[in-house]
């Protein structure tokens, strides 16, 4: 494993080992961006590259000290997540409490701190505390999702890599060549920002079903309404299917995107390719503008389930409104 078996990020990279060849590894990184973007895989490589007895700019992945990076048996590379909803002001006095001792052998502790922006006041504060008058030579590298979420005097002792979403076409190529099914890549690479978790929702148990009970309820609801709150209920309620409710809005959303799309005649970056045969004619029994009026509407539907609306009853709204438009 290499800093190239990263997908995408072609600057976060060049920067990195840049800084590797010269030996101007900064002290502190906030790696900032969307979740999937290998902004984790990234980080160990990091530490591995450091790490490694064999290559200055990158990892061998064949010294024992990349092995013991991949392993997670590192003696002197910690990773902190979240206890709970939050990074404790706990969690970073240990880790101050471990740099204390001398390391083990590299000369350099490093420590990744997941989910950062989560870090609570005093906890922040302790840590920029710890920036400052670090016990021994350490490497600092925080992951997040928005480096602005951070305390500004962290974010200025700090150099800042940003992490961005990979293309979808690149992203679909890269899926579509590993064997996943065009039906699952094209709706995954529109709700993640990189390879990574487009993979994950992929893989994730119950995605393809609850893609394919999606499709169900919406032609049934079209085409054969009654019939379509049976299939809510064995298929969805009764399957266990109703934690789910928020993915079905997210795939609902982009199934209306794709009949506006037809109905104006635009197909491209069309997700639901397989499905065109029955959604093409389906398109042009309702006018743009009723398709439109019901995207926004499963956009607000979909924001009720955050504030724990309950989800059949959700479901059901969604489908009235297609059916009665």
């Amino acid at each position: 494993m290499s800093f190239q078996t990263i997908p995408g990020q072609e600057t976060a990279k060049r920067i990195l080992q840049s800084g590797l060849r010269q030996d101007r590894i900064s002290h502190a990184y906030i790696f900032s961006g969307p979740v999937g973007t290998g902004r984790k895989q990234t980080a160990r490589m990091l530490a591995k590259a450091i790490y490694c007895t064999n290559l200055k700019d990158d990892a061998c992945g064949e010294c024992l000290e990349c092995r013991k990076v991949e392993h997670g048996n590192h003696p002197d590379l910690y990773q902190i997540e979240p206890d709970g909803a939050s990074i404790k002001i706990d969690q970073i006095r240990e880790l101050q409490k471990q740099f204390a001792y001398r390391s083990a052998g590299s000369g350099t502790k490093i420590y990744i701190l997941n989910q950062a922006e989560k870090m609570t006041v005093q906890a922040a504060n302790s840590l920029l505390k710890f920036l400052e008058e670090p016990n021994s030579k350490v490497v600092a590298v925080l992951v997040t999702e928005n480096g602005h979420a951070l305390l500004p005097t962290i974010q200025s002792r700090s150099q800042w890599i940003s992490f961005t979403p990979m293309p979808r076409a690149e992203m679909a190529r890269v899926l579509l060549e590993e064997g996943h099914p065009a039906a699952l890549v094209q709706p995954a690479i529109h709700l993640t920002a990189g390879i990574q978790a487009a993979k994950e929702m992929i893989q994730t148990n119950g995605f393809a079903e609850i893609r394919s009970t999606m499709i169900q309820l919406l032609r049934e609801t079209l085409t054969r309404y009654p019939s379509s709150f049976v299939t809510l209920q064995q298929k969805w309620i009764k399957a266990g299917l109703a934690d789910h409710t928020a993915l079905l809005f997210d795939l609902m959303i982009l199934w209306l995107k794709d009949m506006v799309s037809l109905r104006i005649g635009r197909k491209e970056n069309f997700v639901y390719i397989d499905q065109m045969d029955w959604m093409g004619p389906l398109s042009f029994k309702r006018e743009t503008g009723e398709w439109v009026r019901l995207l926004a509407r499963a956009v607000e539907l979909q924001k009720r389930l955050r504030f724990n609306a309950n989800p059949q009853l959700v479901v059901e709204k969604m489908l009235v409104d297609i059916q009665g438009v």
